[in-house]
C-alpha cells in the first residue's frame, strides 16, 4: 500500500516563505553593496521581517552569506557536472567542474572571499556552514570521479588528488594576489597547477 504524500502545513509554508524572503533580500542587498556594507537590520527590513525573527533563521551575517552563496554553489556544481560529463580528457573534464563554481564566487569578489572564510573558519555547529562543508566535499567527489575514468590513475588516488585540486581552487579565488584578476584568470592559474599533478 503506498501511501500519499502529505500536504504541507501553514506553518511550514509560512516558514519557508520567510526563508525565501531572507534569502532574497539578503542575496540582493549583498551583491549590491558587499556584505560588509549590509546590516541585519537592513535585511530583516527588505523581508518585511523583525530582526529577531531574522536571527531564528540565521545567527549572523556571516551565516546569511553562506545562505545566499550556497544556493549559487549548488547551481554553479550542477552546471559543472553536466559540462564534464562529455570531456573524455580528464584536466579538461576536472577544469568544466572548477570555470562554474570559480565564476560563481567571483560574481562580487569580496563576498566569495569573505565565503571561503567563513567555511574555513565558520560554526561547524550552524546548518548553513555544514551545507557548505557538504558542498565542498560534493565538489570533490566530481572531481574524483571524472578523475577514475583515466585509467591511468588509481581510484584511492583520484580521491586524494581531487582533494588537492579542491585546495588549489580554494586558495586561487581567496589569495589576496587574484583580486584583480578575471575569472578567466583565475581558471588559468588552477589549470596550469591542475595539469603538472595529472598524468599527461
Amino acid at each position: 500500500m503506498t501511501l500519499a504524500p502529505q500536504p504541507v502545513g501553514r506553518r511550514e509554508r509560512n516558514k519557508q516563505d520567510k526563508l525565501d524572503r531572507i534569502t532574497a533580500a539578503a542575496s540582493e542587498l549583498f551583491a549590491e553593496h558587499g556584505v560588509d556594507e549590509v546590516t541585519t537590520q537592513q535585511i530583516a527590513d527588505k523581508a518585511d521581517i523583525g530582526t529577531g525573527t531574522l536571527f531564528l533563521y540565521a545567527k549572523s551575517k556571516g551565516e546569511l552569506l553562506l545562505l545566499v552563496q550556497n544556493s549559487s554553489y549548488v547551481h554553479a556544481l550542477a552546471v559543472g557536472k553536466a559540462n564534464a560529463e562529455a570531456l573524455p580528457a580528464a584536466l579538461d573534464a576536472v577544469m568544466a567542474i572548477v570555470r562554474p563554481v570559480v565564476e560563481c564566487n567571483r560574481i562580487q569578489i569580496d563576498n566569495g572571499r569573505t565565503y571561503l572564510r567563513e567555511i574555513v573558519f565558520g560554526d561547524p555547529d550552524e546548518p548553513y556552514h555544514r551545507d557548505a562543508v557538504a558542498l565542498t566535499v560534493q565538489t570533490e567527489e566530481a572531481i574524483a570521479t571524472v578523475l577514475r575514468r583515466d585509467d591511468r590513475i588509481a581510484a584511492d588516488a583520484a580521491a586524494t588528488l581531487a582533494h588537492i585540486i579542491s585546495a588549489i581552487m580554494f586558495l586561487s579565488m581567496a589569495a589576496t594576489v587574484n583580486i584583480a584578476r578575471s575569472v578567466d584568470e583565475v581558471v588559468e592559474d588552477v589549470r596550469t597547477q591542475v595539469a603538472v599533478l595529472l598524468p599527461r
